[in-house]
Order: structure tokens, then sequence, then C-alpha cells
């Protein structure tokens, strides 16, 4: 079995979510019938695990998201992609 150490920053109020992301990631998403496809590279796909295990921490208020788009980290034509604690 492999493991993969990852660090996940600390939540404070003051600061909100900190992103880290894996050099030379690559993420594109797209909607085809009702279907949301994700496609990433290694790096793409170890940002995104670092991503929801932040958002998952207990100190992170519910409502808290995270939204990436084209203009934030996604490939070109990408839908937008939110991801939100809730309950």
């Amino acid at each position: 079995m492999k493991k993969l150490m990852i660090e996940i920053p600390e939540y404070s109020p003051e600061e909100g979510l900190k992103l880290l992301w894996n050099e030379d990631f690559i993420i594109h998403t797209s909607i085809n019938n009702d279907c949301v496809k994700i496609v990433a590279n290694e790096a793409g796909l170890i940002s995104l695990a670092n991503h929801l295990l932040n958002l998952a921490q207990a100190k992170v208020p519910m409502g808290a998201h995270i939204h990436l788009d084209v203009m934030n980290s996604l490939e070109d034509n990408s839908c937008e992609l939110i991801f939100e604690k809730n309950v």
C-alpha cells in the first residue's frame, strides 16, 4: 500500500481557507447529460483531495465553500465547480 502525505493548512476565521496547489496541476470540468465530469492529472487530483480535506475540518463553518472556474484554476472551457460544507 502506498502512503501519501498531504499537508492541510489549519483553518482560521481571520484568514479563511488556504488552498494548496500541487505544481503543474491540470483540472478540466464539464457537464454532459446531467453528469459532471472532472478530468485531472495526478497533481490536479491530489490538489482537489487536499481542498476537500481542508473544507472538511471541524473548525470550518457550514456554508464555507471553494469556488473554482476558468479565471481561478480550471482549464479553458470548464464549467464552474463549487464545493460547499453543509450539515
